[in-house]
């Protein structure tokens, strides 16, 4: 349900919906990409929050305490 997962996930279900209204009308290419959990403990940054390695070699670590609103930003601009 919508509501759980906004519930898990700490956003409002609105979001969840505008997100996957997006993701049907938007003709792109996939948004989604491979993911892979890495042990916390090899990591170099303190306290990482979020580590991505685009396809193009672009590589996005981001922190614990930079705000969501700034990793938003950040992955958006990058896509």
């Amino acid at each position: 349900m919508v509501s759980e997962v906004a519930r898990r996930f700490e956003v409002s279900t609105g979001l969840i919906y505008t997100w996957r209204r997006l993701a049907l009308v938007q003709e792109a290419e996939p948004a989604f990409l491979p993911a892979k959990l890495v042990d916390s403990a090899s990591s170099d940054a303190v306290e990482l929050a979020m580590a991505v390695d685009f396809p193009n070699g672009v590589k996005v670590r981001i922190g614990s305490a930079a705000p969501c609103e700034l990793a938003a930003a950040i992955m958006r601009a990058l896509k």
